[in-house]
């Protein structure tokens, strides 16, 4: 397992934290938990864009339709 450092304001520290212990976690379970939720977009986003490249755009629509689902839609 790899350790990380990072510096952040005080006043974002301070939320974070506000926000962990909201949840009843660690700030470690907090960030591990957002970096999930960071690489599953990104995730989806490179398999959308690969696909819109091979000239799938039925698919590609698809997984949108599936990240609105996931995450709300902005219309």
């Amino acid at each position: 397992m790899a350790t990380i450092t990072i510096r952040l304001p005080d006043d974002k520290h301070d939320r974070l934290k506000a926000l962990a212990e909201r949840r009843n976690i660690s700030m470690n379970k907090l960030f591990e938990e957002l970096s999930t939720q960071a690489l599953a977009e990104f995730d989806s986003e490179v398999r959308f864009r690969t696909l819109a490249a091979q000239g799938h755009t039925q698919r590609g629509l698809e997984l949108l339709d599936k990240l609105d689902a996931y995450f709300g839609s902005t219309d």
